[in-house]
Formats: structure tokens, sequence, C-alpha cells
């Protein structure tokens, strides 16, 4: 009887073992096909986001991948066309305008031959809510993995339209951490004005680099917003 039950025990494990390896039912059963997802990695202003965009861009190539690498046409501070990381890093993308549709676009190239096996987007913050809906579809429709990397929030900590939907439909958001000149992390996109002073005043988008731009915590900017006569309130 021992023996008995012993021997169904280990035919237990092994059923087990065999059904998780190969993440789902044991040989002769159909399984479920990997689903991919549309991952969102966000981080502000100087996290790398770029860089890191394109250094996946490579790794997928390098395994054979196709990849369609795509940018909104809101971003014009390299050219066009260009995507440019800070540390040098570059690559020529397809622009999106904002009343393009996605995925009609997404199909017109499967069908023309273009047969892509992941998308890569950058500053993804500047897509419409409707695009990345359109992005999601895709992910779900061909199942191939939508990877897009943006900021968070404006200078003013609020949403973009394209960040806020990506945290609503996203699979897999991941944060690209970078720290304030204090030390600790980094929260906010500050803005400076024309005389060098962090400001609360603008448009949303309002395209710069270093000059305009400065990644800080949050205690960091609240001090410099209050040093230029903005209140509590005014902050948020």
């Amino acid at each position: 009887m021992r023996r008995l039950f012993t021997t169904v025990l280990v035919l237990e494990i092994k059923s087990s073992f065999w059904y998780n390896a190969l993440g789902g039912p044991a040989v002769g059963r159909n399984r479920r096909a990997k689903m991919n997802k549309l991952y969102f990695k966000y981080g502000v202003m100087g996290s790398s986001k770029t860089a890191q965009a394109l250094m996946t861009k490579f790794n997928y190539e390098e395994k054979g991948s196709k990849v369609w690498l795509i940018k909104p046409a809101t971003d014009v501070r390299d050219g066009l066309q260009l995507l440019r990381s800070r540390i040098g890093l570059e690559a020529n993308a397809f622009v999106v305008p904002p009343e393009m549709d996605l995925k009609e676009m997404f199909s017109v190239l499967q069908m023309d031959g273009a047969v892509y096996d992941v998308i890569i987007a950058d500053e993804a913050q500047f897509f419409t809510e409707k695009q990345i809906w359109q992005l999601r579809e895709i992910v779900s429709e061909y199942n191939i993995p939508v990877m897009c990397f943006g900021l968070r929030t404006d200078f003013r900590c609020r949403l973009f339209p394209g960040s806020k939907a990506l945290f609503q439909v996203a699979d897999d958001i991941v944060e690209i951490k970078s720290v304030c000149n204090c030390g600790h992390k980094a929260m906010v996109n500050a803005r400076f004005d024309e005389n060098g002073k962090v400001t609360f005043d603008g448009p949303q988008v309002a395209l710069g680099g270093n000059d305009r731009y400065e990644s800080m915590c949050w205690t960091c900017w609240r001090k410099a917003l209050r040093e230029n006569g903005f209140t509590a309130i005014e902050i948020g």
C-alpha cells in the first residue's frame, strides 16, 4: 500500500512539473499560444528613455526580428524622422501625425509585405489617446509586443494624453528611474522660463533640452517654485 502511494505521488509531481514547464496542460493537449503585451516604460527627462528604446531595437534586430520604430510628429527636436538619445545613439523612425490611425497603417504595411515582429514607440506621451488604444488593438489582434517609452507627466505634474491612456491599458508598466541634483529620486520635469527660473506657466508641450528642463525631486521643485512666487494652491 505504501509503495502504491509513493508511485502515485511521484507521478503527480512529474505531471505537475511538466504542466508548469510547458506553460499549460500536459503533452498531448492543445496549449494556448503565448500572448504578447503592451509595455509602457516611463521616466523623467534625461532618464535614458530614448537610449533604452534604441538599445531594445538593436537587441531585437540582432536576433533577426523586424522592428517598426515610430515616434509622434510632435517630436521634432532632432529633425522630423530622427530619434537621437543624449548619449549619441540614433536611428530613423516612422513619423506618426495625430490624425493617423495606427492600426490601419500597420495593417497596410503588413499587406504590403512589411511584416513586423515588434513595435517600439518613443515619446509616447505625445500620441493621442485614440492612438494608444490602436496600439492596444495591434497587440491583441496581431499578437506582437508593443513597447512604448515616454514621459509620465508634464512640468506641472499632469498626465499627457498618451501617458494617461497607457496607464489605463498597458499590460506592463515600468519606471526608468533617475536622480535629482540633490541625490533623491527625480519625479518632476521642471521647466525654466526666459530668466532661468522654474515656472508653472505656459502650454503643456514646449520642446527643449537641458536649457529648458531639469528633472527634480518633489522637494527641490516645490522649493524652486515658491522662490519664484508661486503659491501652494497654484502648485496644485
